[in-house]
């Protein structure tokens, strides 16, 4: 119906899932509490424990138990925010185990009525709990680590009581020992006598450690929400091309949404679609919906319920005004990120004073031997490329190929246009654009040799916007500018005390990140500022979508090996 709100990216019963979330985490850190703090272990003459007639050992079991437990709700807490029904599962067992477990503990009893009611509460709000388990790690992982670390602990105990000289000790039988290993796993002790207090400590640390990490490891695997390697098909990238062939000249960064590692959502119709990729927990989409922007609601929708059933959260990054427009109409916060230098090749000339630093860059290369040339991807000879691809591999700088949103992946395409300066007839420089529409090309590459001599970056990139009319090109997106607006108003005379931090803290940040160098680099060419914007659901998941961003754009985060690891 025409004028209707959109409904948000948040389904029923957020008040429900938020106030439960909080008292998960709070009956997790009483139980821990309860356990390691002396207070909590103080017993009371009339306590449950008592009336059982429960050993020594039980209680020390059940303290064992009552720790894991709590740190396990801790850990369930960030499943059952994302409403993973399999988090409610685990919380709901670990709340029943947790009121059965202080039973045999002695101390105050109002702690198993607590997770009772929590319990209780799990069930009767079971509704609310729909996000789907991982279906890259599985169960099966899960099982395999927890058994493993058993294992290990029981092994490694084993081995301690074997080679255990008599002072220490009373001689065992190795069934006896196989015992005591394995009951130490669960904070009890076994047939072992002890003459001395650390041999006994050793053994019991070293089972409850194995014990807690297979319980905490298992948990995280079950819970670890999903983070498979994202693909496009064939079919897929089919689509989209058709749809960036329609409607790509309305966004610069439309074509990168062609990169392989990403995942897409199409909207019902088909008339519109979302790239995204899943890090740590979130959805990053990338920049605007491609399409028809009358059918970008319904791309959103479908992405947004993808989100919902996996767990995920949401967000967007590098949108337009346009595109943002679009998806705060669910419910998500926007934040200016920073500024894309578009140039109107038209317009562009080296002369007049704003140009001198670029006219003197172009004319000092120039006189070094460097000459550039500007060709379409199908005009290079053959084997060309693949040397071009070696040489970007050669000076990228680092094993991570940065970008997600601005970037790639790949070079050669069809369409793309790749500038090379070459000096003494070896290439020492080298830019990549990848389409705009029918008239505009959008910066992909830029890596030179870093023996190379300075402004050679300049020089390619006069150079294409010099012939960008004999290639039908009018527009050339250049480089991103992180939080320009920023740097510019803390670098005014007058600026407040507020304004002159920020932009101290970014040239600071400009040691490790480029974003100072960035903006003044782009500052040169005299172009067009076009504001881009991060979405995301709010103020509590903007870390987990920060982290997420920026490893999506290889500035940060997890190392590879790492990020292989818990895929499989």
């Amino acid at each position: 119906m025409a004028g209707e709100r959109p409904a948000v990216w948040r389904v029923t019963g957020a008040a429900s899932v938020a106030a439960i979330t909080w008292v998960t985490r709070l009956v997790g850190l009483l139980a821990v509490i309860s356990v390691v703090l002396p207070a909590g272990r103080r017993g009371m003459r009339g306590h449950v424990a008592v009336w059982l007639g429960l050993p020594q050992d039980a209680t020390t079991a059940a303290a064992a138990v009552v720790l894991a437990v709590g740190v396990l709700l801790i850990m369930l807490a960030s499943g059952l925010k994302r409403r993973k029904r399999r988090a409610w599962q685990l919380a709901l067992a670990a709340s029943a185990v947790l009121a059965v477990s202080h039973l045999g503990m002695q101390h105050v009893f109002g702690a198993g009525v607590v997770a009772v009611a929590l319990a209780v509460t799990l069930v009767l709000n079971r509704r609310h709990f729909v996000a789907l388990p991982d279906p890259v790690t599985g169960k099966w992982v899960a099982v395999r680590v927890f058994l493993q670390l058993l294992v290990a602990g029981f092994v490694i105990n084993v081995a301690l009581l074997s080679v255990a000289p008599s002072r220490f000790m009373a001689p065992l039988s190795f069934p006896d020992r196989m015992a005591e290993a394995a009951l130490a796993l669960f904070g009890v002790s076994g047939p072992a006598e002890f003459h001395v207090e650390w041999m006994d400590d050793l053994t019991a640390t070293v089972g409850l450690l194995f014990g807690l990490g297979a319980v905490l490891l298992a948990a995280y695997f079950l819970l670890r929400s999903a983070e498979p390697a994202p693909h496009l098909s064939e079919d897929e990238k089919a689509r989209l091309k058709a749809l960036l062939d329609k409607h790509g000249a309305r966004d610069s960064l439309g074509y990168f949404a062609l990169r392989d590692d990403k995942f897409v959502v199409f909207s019902k119709t088909g008339k519109a679609a979302v790239t995204y990729r899943v890090i740590a927990g979130a959805a990053i989409a990338s920049a605007d919906p491609l399409g028809d922007n009358e059918a970008w609601p319904g791309a959103i929708e479908e992405f947004l319920a993808v989100c919902r059933r996996h767990g995920w959260v949401p967000a967007a990054m590098g949108c337009s005004e346009l595109g943002a427009t679009a998806w705060a109409r669910y419910d998500l916060d926007v934040l200016e990120i920073g500024d894309e230098a578009v140039v109107d090749a038209a317009t562009f000339t080296l002369e007049g004073r704003v140009m001198r630093g670029v006219r003197q860059a172009v004319a000092k290369t120039k006189r070094a031997g460097y000459a550039v040339r500007v060709r379409r991807s199908e005009e290079l000879a053959e084997g060309e490329l693949a040397e071009l691809e070696a040489l970007a591999a050669k000076w990228r700088g680092s094993d991570t190929e940065r970008g997600f949103s601005m970037a790639l992946g790949r070079m050669g395409d069809p369409g793309s246009v790749l500038v090379t300066a070459e000096q003494d007839g070896v290439v020492r420089g080298l830019l990549q654009f990848v389409p705009w529409g029918s008239d505009g090309l959008s910066l992909d590459v830029m890596r030179r040799d870093r023996t190379a001599d300075n402004g050679i970056n300049e020089l390619m990139i006069s150079e294409l916007l010099l012939a960008a009319k004999d290639y039908g090109v009018r527009y050339v997106s250049l480089n991103f500018a992180a939080f320009r607006k920023l740097l510019e108003q803390g670098r005014r005379i007058g600026a407040g005390p507020v304004a002159r931090a920020s932009a101290k803290v970014l040239g600071w940040m400009s040691h490790w990140v480029q974003i100072e160098t960035l903006y003044r680099f782009n500052a040169k060419f005299q172009p067009a500022w076009v504001p881009r914007y991060l979405v995301y659901p709010g103020v509590r998941e903007l870390p987990r979508v920060g982290v997420a961003v920026f490893e999506a754009e290889g500035l940060a985060g997890r190392s590879p090996r790492l990020r292989r690891l818990l895929r499989r």
